[in-house]
């Protein structure tokens, strides 16, 4: 099976075992897991941006009064 080599600094593996060890998990255990992770929620967010634009012309005419935020003349105060 590949493996891969990690640098850290001191301050950054500090902190990489403490949170695998709140998870419970070898530093291995908890880096591999990590990364599957990443790539999970990656696929996650590509797929529901998907879904929104293929429901967005059908969302807006069924709402025509909804404006989202960022076509709003106020700016930041809209949201």
């Amino acid at each position: 099976m590949p493996s891969l080599n990690v640098s850290f600094s001191d301050e950054e593996l500090e902190g990489v075992r403490a949170a695998a060890t709140a998870e419970g998990k070898s530093l291995k255990q908890y880096l591999h897991d990590l990364g599957v992770r990443e790539m999970h929620r990656k696929r996650f967010v590509a797929g529901a941006a998907a879904w929104a634009d293929r429901l967005r012309g059908e969302f807006d005419e069924a709402f025509p009064d909804e404006v989202p935020p960022s076509r709003r003349g106020d700016g930041a105060a809209a949201a």
